[in-house]
């Protein structure tokens, strides 16, 4: 699990350069198309993974929370249920990361 989750970051880190230099100074047009730019696109992705990230935190913590009152005093089950609760709370770090790191990104480029 450590190992897949490492190789997704630091994949993701590979593409930061490619994020900040397709920005150009101003608006890119092409002929025939309309003004294209990366920052707003950008910003709106990170906002529907951002939900997305909130709404399965929540879903997980109330599955621990189901998994802490029908636990019985199984430390099996128990841990379980930590382990949700300890998943969903990385998972909403993450995402205040994520946003963070397109703003930072935006105030960057702009």
């Amino acid at each position: 699990m450590k190992k897949v989750l490492v190789s997704l970051v630091l994949t993701g880190l590979l593409f930061i350069p490619v994020l900040v230099l397709a920005q150009a100074p101003g608006p890119v047009t092409a002929p025939g198309w309309q003004t294209y730019n990366v920052i707003p696109t950008l910003d709106s992705v990170s906002n529907y993974l951002f939900g997305f990230l909130l709404v399965t935190a929540a879903i997980f913590i109330i599955i621990a929370a189901f998994m802490f009152v029908t636990a019985s005093g199984d430390p099996d089950k128990t841990k379980t249920a930590r382990n949700f609760v300890m998943y969903a709370v990385i998972g909403v770090l993450i995402a205040f990361l994520a946003k963070g790191f397109v703003m930072l990104v935006s105030y960057i480029v702009r």
